[in-house]
């Protein structure tokens, strides 16, 4: 995922317009070597088109298959169009100001981040699943809104409450969750556990039938159809007059007098209109895999946050700083600049300008070089004095930075806004809803 997406970055798909799909793949082969299926296929998964995620990563045009079908099949890469969602800044933001390390690709020709500065817990927004050396691993998507609120929550105090701010997860195909706070409780402690998500249905009287307009994440619409076809065939449902899919859509045209109501119940149990989702939050932290729950994983995704926070304020004084050292040194030139073009002009050899306005003013070799690339046409008022201006306020920016790297609350309150402006402009309504035990029990 994150070669791809820097990849795609690195080409500039981030402001520019999208691109052939297999001129992207064919980029990213140049930092993960293992073929090209496999890089198109992460591609369809982040794809706004697949509906994998709740946020997508990747702008897309073309067919890129759905994830709630088994048998649509996706376009290939020559045919499909992609760039980078809007998103993605949030995943960029700060790279270039030294916030993570980078190293060698597989044959040392260029570099790549070893992490992306991801200004929000994508680890929680994104649902992941996979296997690799023997070790499972099933995270559920979460809304991001109700993530970076919990993430600040956590930070102003680690003992909060996560169901006050985060209740449950959320899924891009909707649905409804079958709502235990005992048991979502276990999940966010241990990192483990199950709970129910089921389809979401309604009774169109008109037509005598029942549509199911959103279903469990964890199942496929065809997986669904087929089922219902092998209950009606061996006569377990003889309610049902014809099915027909459409899209997500699948409706059931019933027979007459059919209790709609109690005839979802039967398919709720005997088909996976109504599913269950293992959690298994298996996390690789320094190289080490170690399952952990909520509030670990964003415990550790703010100390990392910190760090990168912590870099970034540190890379931006010390550019400040640099500045600040070549102004010192002009200002120390201007007070004499009659002086300074003596010394220039009488100098015989051009390599020796630099070493006699270091000598003449007592300034380094730094500071001596800015000094005698000015161009004559700014040895005026106006220009000192701007200068001298931009002194004051770098001095100034540079106190700030200061004090904000030597207090943790500080870098803190830095975060918990970052937070805040990350949910503000790219979150969304959730779309899984809640039913609690009670409401089911009355059915």
């Amino acid at each position: 995922h994150r070669k791809l997406l820097y990849t795609m970055y690195k080409m500039g798909l981030l402001t520019g317009a999208r691109t052939k799909s297999a001129n992207i793949v064919g980029q990213t082969m140049r930092l993960n070597p293992h073929g090209d299926q496999a890089i198109y296929e992460t591609m369809v998964r982040l794809a706004r088109g697949n509906e994998s995620l709740l946020h997508p990563f990747v702008d897309s045009k073309g067919n890129f298959g759905k994830v709630y079908s088994r048998d649509m099949a996706y376009a290939a890469s020559r045919y499909t169009e992609a760039k980078l969602d809007p998103l993605c800044a949030e995943l960029f933001r700060d790279i270039d100001s030294d916030t993570v390390d980078f190293v060698d690709n597989y044959d040392s020709t260029m570099q790549e981040p070893s992490l992306l500065p991801t200004t929000f817990p994508n680890v929680l927004v994104s649902a992941n699943m996979g296997i690799a050396v023997g070790m499972a691993s099933n995270i559920c998507s979460f809304n991001l809104r109700e993530v970076c609120a919990t993430a600040a929550a956590l930070i102003k105090n680690p003992d909060a409450d996560l169901l006050d701010t985060l209740p449950a997860p959320d899924f891009p195909t909707g649905g409804e969750i079958l709502y235990d706070a005992a048991e979502m409780l276990q999940i966010y402690n241990t990192g483990r556990g199950t709970f129910r998500l089921r389809a979401k249905w309604r009774y169109l009287k008109d037509g005598n039938m029942i549509e199911i307009y959103e279903i469990p994440y964890t199942t496929a619409t065809e997986i669904i159809m087929d089922k219902v076809a092998e209950l009606i065939k061996a006569g377990k449902i003889r309610e049902i007059a014809e099915t027909d899919l459409n899209g997500l859509n699948l409706t059931i045209d019933l027979k007459r007098g059919v209790d709609p109501e109690k005839l979802m119940q039967k398919l709720f149990k005997s088909t996976t209109l109504q599913d269950s989702f293992g959690c298994n939050f298996n996390i690789l932290i320094a190289g080490q895999p170690r399952v952990m729950g909520v509030r670990e994983i964003l415990t550790e995704w703010t100390a990392w946050r910190t760090e990168c926070v912590r870099r970034r304020l540190y890379f931006q004084m010390n550019k400040k700083k640099d500045k600040l050292h070549l102004l010192k040194g002009l200002g120390k030139i201007l007070l004499d600049i009659d002086k300074a073009i003596r010394i220039i002009r009488e100098t015989e050899l051009d390599a020796e300008v630099v070493p006699n306005l270091m000598i003449g003013f007592g300034i380094d070799q730094v500071q001596a070089e800015y000094v005698a690339e000015i161009k004559l046409r700014n040895i005026n008022k106006e220009f000192i004095l701007n200068r001298l201006k931009e002194t004051e306020s770098l001095e100034k920016e540079i106190a700030d930075l200061e004090a904000t790297l030597g207090s943790e609350k500080k870098v803190q309150a830095l975060i918990c806004k970052e937070l805040e402006q990350v949910a503000q402009k790219y979150g969304k309504e959730r779309k899984t809803t809640l039913v609690y035990d009670h409401e089911l029990q009355k059915e």
